[in-house]
């Protein structure tokens, strides 16, 4: 086991909630501190409040990773007397770095809309808003006979080839390669000064350009040769769509009102405020985490029964009613569910690393609204 520094957790959770998936001008990564560090105790929150902030310094965190960026808009000044001022002293005191993952995180495959879909038990999900179109290349790679099944296994664990439900997708035609070692190469195969002919296989392979870095590195660790001998290729055709919030159905029709019981139970929470008929009928089910006002249009077209979102206003509700739209509203925090789920998927990866860190729940709860 070993103990990771920031660049390194923060890299395992790129790879599943990826900066460039964020909308434009949003405001995420790195805010407060530093991540040139070790990092033992990471602590995973909602919301970057005062009590979150104590609760990280009693719990010795090294790194918070928020979904609601803390530092959202200019700052004018900087007095500790107040609380935002208080909190940011605090981190600066305390060594806390904090990096937020907002829109990115609620795009990724896993992420809060996925996480939010996989609560209500929604089944057969799409993406509700499309907002980003993965871009694919391939890889070519000459590879000697021996070493085909290593290289090919190694691209396939770094996440090339996966196609639809499919992974591990590659082809392969055999050849032959030659080659002269010159003075100062140590060749695998062959002799200084002397040409070679060695039988090879063209491999090759597909994958989103963003991990990229990643394939490259796991094809040139498992390849046996000092100079290795590749092409990468752009091209036109584009990967997954991935976006906003998820659309799916629910495995047997509800009315509206027992569809609300539903959401209350299952993203745990009092109250809901709902929008319909009670006795509506409700089986395709919209769902996106936040504000989501201004996607009603879009949940209305996509032939949602309801669509479930926070912090609804008052003639959105109106509107939605003219589209004969129903509308669930269980509040912003119901994102909470990202807490969990984040901390459970960096855990597994940081496992895999063999990284010695403790990814933790933050246990405060940071809903402002108190139902009287």
């Amino acid at each position: 086991m070993k103990n990771p520094n920031g660049f390194q957790v923060i890299q395992l959770f790129e790879q599943f909630s990826p900066k460039a998936y964020a909308v434009e001008g949003d405001k995420i990564g790195l805010q407060i501190g530093t991540l040139n560090k070790r990092i033992k105790n990471v602590l995973i929150t909602l919301d970057v409040v005062e009590s979150v902030i104590d609760e990280a310094i009693a719990k010795e965190v090294d790194l918070i990773i928020a979904h609601h960026p803390p530092i959202f808009r200019p700052i004018k000044h900087l007095t500790t007397d107040t609380t935002y001022g208080r909190i940011l002293e605090k981190c600066l005191k305390h060594d806390l770095a904090i990096y937020a993952a907002h829109t990115n995180l609620d795009v990724a495959e896993g992420g809060v809309n996925d996480l939010l879909a996989d609560a209500l038990e929604l089944t057969n999900c799409e993406v509700l808003i499309p907002t980003y179109e993965e871009l694919l290349k391939k890889l070519v790679v000459y590879v000697p006979e021996t070493h085909e099944e290593i290289v090919r296994d190694e691209l396939g664990r770094a996440g090339a080839g996966h196609i639809g439900n499919y992974s591990h997708c590659s082809f392969s035609v055999k050849g032959e390669g030659s080659f002269l070692p010159l003075d100062g190469s140590e060749p695998f195969i062959g002799k200084k000064g002397e040409k070679e002919y060695v039988k090879e296989v063209r491999l090759e392979t597909v994958f989103p350009a963003s991990i990229q870095k990643k394939v490259v590195s796991a094809m040139l660790k498992a390849h046996p040769y000092e100079e290795v001998a590749y092409d990468l290729y752009q091209l036109d055709q584009q990967g997954k769509k991935l976006g906003l919030g998820r659309i799916g159905k629910l495995t047997s029709e509800l009315t509206l009102q027992e569809f609300a019981e539903h959401v209350k139970k299952k993203l745990e929470v009092d109250h809901v405020r709902m929008v319909g008929h009670p006795q509506a009928k409700v089986k395709k089910v919209a769902v996106l985490g936040g504000d989501g006002n201004k996607y009603i249009q879009q949940a209305a077209f996509k032939g949602a029964d309801v669509y479930v979102t926070g912090d609804l206003y008052f003639h959105v509700a109106q509107d939605a009613l003219m589209l004969d739209l129903n509308i669930i509203d269980p509040g912003h925090h119901v994102e909470k569910v990202m807490i969990n789920g984040v901390k459970n998927k960096l855990s597994d990866l940081c496992d895999k690393q063999k990284f010695q860190v403790n990814i933790l729940s933050s246990e405060i709860n940071t809903n402002p609204f108190t139902f009287v």
